[in-house]
């Protein structure tokens, strides 16, 4: 390739080469780059290829390079880089295999004809080496990321189904990814290999962003692990290879931290396995599956709609409906007043009629389901029924019931103001009992209040049960700040870190845009015990925890504070319920719930706290994708 430009010292520079102003002339030189540049042994090779990986990025969708042989170029430098290790050791030609991946996987995730022109030219072998770890795991994060997108297509995907350990591969992958980034990288500040260094931090050094930033990617190598796993789980010959228990417990807990927020996460995945009978029963026999889909359909994030599924699938499943009935019902019926859940429409009576089906087609038997669950039923078919009852009922009598709950419901304040919580709670009940079922701001407040009662009377279950019945009541769903507060309160008491944070952040969320003077934030300010829950359970939470107490970093339960590098004070980590509870048995927020109706308590109280910034957790739970996430 003959010089471009005077004034560039190196004969056949690429970058001269885009210049051309002739298109004819200004192809052919790319593809005469693209065919002699694997051969060459110049320094200075992972400029272009980095040039290369930032026209991908910014137009993944066109076609020039794909036509003139980029997916061929790409494939031959991985390979160059795994058989001669002489010339990946020299200059700067360590990036290229990691930059050629990237290449394919960003021009492979969009378009289809794309993604076959790549298997044409010979991608997945070498693609396949670098998800073996014949290199390093920054190799197989962008890897898994390209095998991927071909696996999502149906031209590409038999070619990768072909080879046979990329699903072992993957599954591996997805368990381990997150200790092999802290054992290789995150642990040991000295030993960091100072190309992955550069690569995560893109320019902006130190020791505290590298950290970050290998967070994120270890996120990235477990989610684009799972993304793949699910493209083969749509099939069912590899359920029996991807449905296996020491694989399947692990599941839930694989979420991505909060910096995947588009993932499908592991649930995403179970999902997709619940979707086939192959794959209920496995997952109907897998101890602890159930309580964590339960814990997730209560939660209020994006994936809440993907753990209900995997319960109605299993509990419309004869085979796999006795095993799953007596853990699936309460939390299902807690869900059973959701409208709407993002395309889900009249998901609640979905709910109703799944459990209705249940309870007629167990009957008595071997597989008959326990009394408790048949009451829980009853209980929830008989509230549907009032419902419809209410429907004819003349419009006085509803005001009367309504003033009847009301009255009760100044009884239970009363006597949760005098220290009597459990009398308060038993009123509570009663006002619910009287109170119209249509009348849902009065009943969201009945359930909050209760459900302090139970935070106070340490009944978390309880209290977990009606926080999230009054947030599926609430106009938005899921959105009625003091119930998540004491939610995200009764999940801290039971020992559930990501659970309790979700609640904490959505909490804050909803402070920063309410009109309530005991939730708004001031002058952009948290609570201060909210802040400290947030803290707590981002620490029990921590995406490298189980690595880290398992390579020694972490040393007993609550000790992920020398990980982070803040204070010690193990004083201020109280649990949230301990710290905010007044001396006359009430949480910060009172317990006379109402935002906007007439059922304000006289006495409510003004936030007295001189509130923290908001800025430090923002930094930390808000963190954005890195630019190169599909």
């Amino acid at each position: 390739m003959d010089k471009v430009s005077p004034d560039c010292p190196y004969p056949g520079c690429f970058f001269c080469v885009m210049k051309e102003g002739n298109p004819s002339k200004r192809r052919a030189s790319i593809l005469k780059f693209f065919r002699e540049l694997p051969s060459q042994d110049d320094d200075g090779q992972v400029l272009p290829i980095s040039g290369l990986w930032n026209t991908a990025m910014a137009h993944p969708n066109d076609p020039e390079f794909i036509e003139l042989g980029i997916f061929e170029c790409m494939a031959a430098l991985i390979w160059k880089g795994l058989k001669n290790r002489r010339w990946l050791s020299h200059d700067q030609n360590i990036y290229i295999p990691y930059y050629a991946a990237h290449i394919i996987g960003s021009y492979t995730m969009n378009m289809e004809e794309f993604a076959e022109s790549a298997v044409h030219a010979g991608v997945i072998p070498p693609l396949v080496e670098l998800l073996r770890g014949r290199l390093t795991w920054v190799e197989q994060r962008v890897a898994v990321r390209a095998l991927g997108h071909l696996a999502t297509y149906a031209s590409t995907f038999p070619a990768v189904a072909s080879h046979g350990e990329i699903l072992e591969l993957s599954i591996q992958l997805a368990m381990s990814s997150l200790e092999i980034v802290y054992s290789h990288f995150y642990q040991y500040v000295d030993r960091r290999l100072s190309y992955h260094c550069d690569l995560l931090t893109r320019g902006m050094g130190g020791v505290e962003m590298e950290s970050r930033k290998a967070e994120e990617w270890a996120s990235q190598l477990q989610c684009w692990s799972l993304q793949l796993i699910n493209c083969f789980a749509f099939k069912p010959e590899f359920l029996p290879t991807i449905c296996k228990p020491e694989f399947l417990v692990k599941l839930p807990g694989m979420w991505g931290g909060l910096v995947n927020e588009n993932s499908p996460a592991g649930i995403g995945l179970l999902r997709t396995i619940c979707h086939h009978k192959l794959g209920r029963g496995p997952v109907a026999s897998c101890p602890g599956i159930i309580e964590a889909l339960c814990n997730i359909a209560r939660s209020s994030d994006d994936w809440q709609y993907m753990a209900i599924d995997c319960l109605l699938w299993l509990l419309q499943d004869p085979n796999t409906c006795h095993k799953v009935i007596d853990k699936a019902v309460p939390a299902l019926i807690d869900l059973a007043d959701i409208t709407a859940l993002g395309d889900h429409k009249k998901l609640g009576d979905s709910i109703v009629n799944v459990l209705q089906d249940c309870i007629q087609s167990l009957g008595t038997g071997r597989n008959s389901v326990s009394n408790r669950t048949k009451e829980l039923i009853e209980e929830l078919l008989n509230s549907k029924q009032r419902l419809k009852w209410e429907k004819n009922m003349p419009k006085e009598d509803l005001h009367i019931k309504q003033a009847a709950a009301l009255v009760v419901k100044l009884e239970g304040n009363s006597l949760f103001s005098s220290g009597n919580i459990s009398g308060a709670a038993s009123k509570y009940s009663e006002a619910l009992s009287l109170c119209p079922m249509r009348s849902k701001k009065e009943r969201v407040v009945l359930y909050s209040n209760r459900a302090q009662c139970h935070l106070l009377l340490q009944q978390p279950l309880a209290a977990i049960s009606d926080a999230t019945r009054a947030l599926c009541l609430h106009n938005p769903l899921g959105r009625h700040a003091k119930s998540l507060w004491r939610r995200a309160q009764a999940y801290d008491m039971l020992g559930l870190a990501k659970e309790s944070l979700l609640d904490a952040i959505l909490f804050i969320n909803e402070c920063s845009q309410s009109n309530d003077p005991e939730l708004c934030l001031r002058q952009n300010k948290v609570p201060d015990y909210a802040e400290r829950l947030v803290k707590k359970q981002m620490r029990a939470a921590w995406l490298f925890r189980e690595a880290a107490i398992k390579h020694g970093g972490v040393h007993c339960e609550g000790d992920a504070v020398d990980v982070y590098g803040q204070d010690t004070d193990d004083s201020e980590w109280e649990t949230a319920s301990e710290s905010d509870i007044g001396n006359d048995g009430r949480d910060e927020m009172g317990n006379d719930d109402d935002d906007d109706s007439e059922w304000k308590n006289e006495d409510e109280r003004k936030d007295k706290y001189d509130k923290p910034s908001l800025k430090e957790i923002k930094h930390v739970y808000n963190v954005q994708l890195a630019e190169d996430e599909s």
